[in-house]
């Protein structure tokens, strides 16, 4: 795992805060992205008459943040030899699968309403 996510087999026990810190933002993120999904777009689409493929890119920008800050946090947890590491891994990749999902229907999305 140390050798996919690139960290070597350097320990910095300091960089567990970051680690908390970036896998707590990508979590944040990643909660962003559902509410404005799930709970906005819907309510304000036929108010101000946006479609999926209008709001698409932006969900799909949050994605990828979220993915981008919960490796990033992954790292730092490896980095730090925290002994969750493990749990912390799974949990991220857990939630890194269920946003490439939603990257995926929202591209669908916009290719279907560009057709």
């Amino acid at each position: 795992m140390r050798r996919l996510l690139r960290v070597g087999n350097v320990v910095d026990k300091n960089a567990i805060l970051g680690a908390r810190r970036n896998t707590t933002a990508a979590i944040v993120v990643s909660g962003i992205r559902c509410i404005i999904t799930y709970l906005l777009i819907p309510i304000l689409a036929p108010v101000v008459g946006l479609s999926g493929a209008a709001s698409a890119p932006l969900t799909i920008a949050l994605s990828v943040l979220a993915i981008y800050m919960g490796v990033s946090g992954v790292r730092r947890f490896w980095i730090a030899d925290h002994r969750a590491r493990w749990a912390y891994t799974v949990f991220i990749g857990v939630v890194t699968i269920l946003l490439l999902i939603g990257i995926v229907m929202d591209v669908r999305t916009i290719l279907s309403d560009t057709v």
